[in-house]
């Protein structure tokens, strides 16, 4: 993490030539972590409110999961029609653009009276809430090609941040002013952000690559996945991570609002603050990627994340093994997500958004699924089964990871990856 005045400074790369050096600050990187945590947040908030929005809006369980599955269904299509757009256009007009229209979801969320608007809603704030990633790449073309692991884990600490406060504050908010509180809540905190970030965020992106149509921009997003192995490989890792990720946070509040627990919405909320190393190993494992360790910082959360699903098969008799599953399934999944991204983006900075866009479609795929299905599991077969669910993922990542992805061990990144950064670095100087 940089210290206090420290700044991550990159030349900005135009087509003419070498443009004016951007200074990213502390404080820049910290507003871009906030802004991360504050759109993303609007995903997670329904997590401990799905019972009571089921009773108050008449939903069977089976719906109520939906809810879940349609805002990451939106969430998947805002990545691969809106992300891209930061290729094309000015990220920071684009930034503000959004924010401002899921002022407008949240509202529809928050005033909805049957099941049939507030999954529209929930599917338009996913799709809108997507500008957490047009930040991530933001950020990233910022930074210089050798603190880039350090600026994507920082601000992804602001993603994780954000996920675990979004649980805990809309469970506490719900409880003192019911569910809907929640929506109105951030969409007021979205509108404020709006203008902050239209005022200190630079009005480029680093490096611009020639003017693309639209069409032709999705495109090249497909052709990026044909060309490129490793952004293959890392997508589908991101999509099982999810999948287990989900298969946690979208069904624990079922066991846990019934006897022997029959937790609140607060409480339930505040089990993910546990979850808060999670943070600390989105930043641990952006500085482990800066030293080449990417290798092994992803087979070492594989196998974490394989693990944690033991504890959490004896939720239901020890909340310690749920506070332990929970802890080692949310370290485990942010050091893979981070390394993903760090990795990926490098392979060709100039399409950032789309490379981040396309790898984040899968983790909205993954986490669409584990959520219904880890829900209408429960019903059928109880939380051990879920359990086994969530177990059959992670083992199929490792196995993923096992199998394909193949590293040089001198500095555990591919010799493409090693050329490209090299040469990055070496524009940058």
């Amino acid at each position: 993490m940089p210290g206090n005045g420290e700044t991550f400074t990159r030349r900005d790369q135009g087509r003419g030539g070498a443009g004016p050096a951007f200074a990213l600050s502390r404080g820049t990187v910290v507003l871009f972590a906030v802004a991360c945590g504050a759109a993303v947040a609007n995903v997670y908030f329904s997590q401990p409110l799905l019972v009571t929005m089921g009773q108050e809006l008449a939903m069977s369980p089976a719906l109520v999961g939906s809810v879940v599955t349609v805002t990451q269904i939106g969430y998947g299509l805002g990545l691969f029609f809106l992300v891209p757009l930061g290729d094309m256009t000015d990220r920071r007009r684009l930034i503000v653009a959004q924010l401002l229209l899921l002022v407008l979801a949240l509202a529809v969320v928050a005033t909805s009276g049957t099941a049939a608007v507030l999954l529209a809603g929930m599917a338009a704030t996913g799709f809108l809430a997507v500008v957490t990633q047009t930040l991530v790449a933001f950020a990233a073309s910022l930074a210089p090609p050798v603190a880039r692991g350090r600026v994507v884990g920082l601000v992804t600490s602001g993603v994780v941040i954000g996920i675990l406060l979004a649980r805990t504050a809309s469970g506490l908010v719900a409880d003192l002013a019911g569910w809907r509180a929640v929506y109105l809540a951030s969409a007021t905190l979205t509108a404020l952000l709006a203008p902050v970030l239209y005022r200190v965020l630079p009005g480029h992106g680093g490096t611009r690559p020639e003017p693309l149509r639209y069409g032709r921009l999705l495109r090249s997003t497909v052709t990026l996945f044909a060309r490129e192995r490793l952004l293959r490989v890392r997508a589908l890792l991101g999509l099982l991570i999810f999948a287990a990720f989900s298969t946690l946070w979208s069904s624990v509040a079922l066991p846990l609002s019934r006897p022997p627990y029959s937790w609140s919405h607060s409480a339930i909320g505040a089990l993910g603050l546990i979850g808060v190393a999670g943070a600390l190993a989105a930043n641990v494992a952006g500085r482990l990627n800066d030293r080449g360790l990417s290798h092994r910082t992803t087979g070492t959360a594989l196998a974490l994340l394989a693990a944690s699903w033991l504890p959490l098969a004896f939720t239901r008799g020890s909340l310690w093994a749920l506070v332990a599953g929970v802890l080692l399934l949310d370290l485990a999944v942010q050091a893979v997500h981070v390394t993903n991204q760090t990795l990926i983006y490098a392979l060709h900075p100039d399409a950032g958004s789309r490379l981040i866009g396309g790898y984040m479609v899968f983790y909205s795929i993954g986490s669409a699924t584990g959520a219904i299905a880890a829900t209408s599991l429960y019903e059928a077969a109880g939380w051990g089964a879920v359990c086994v669910l969530g177990a059959a993922f992670s083992l199929l990542g490792l196995g993923l990871w096992a199998i394909t992805d193949g590293r040089d061990p001198g500095d555990g990144r591919t010799p493409a990856l090693r050329k490209r950064s090299n040469c990055c670095a070496s524009q940058s100087r």
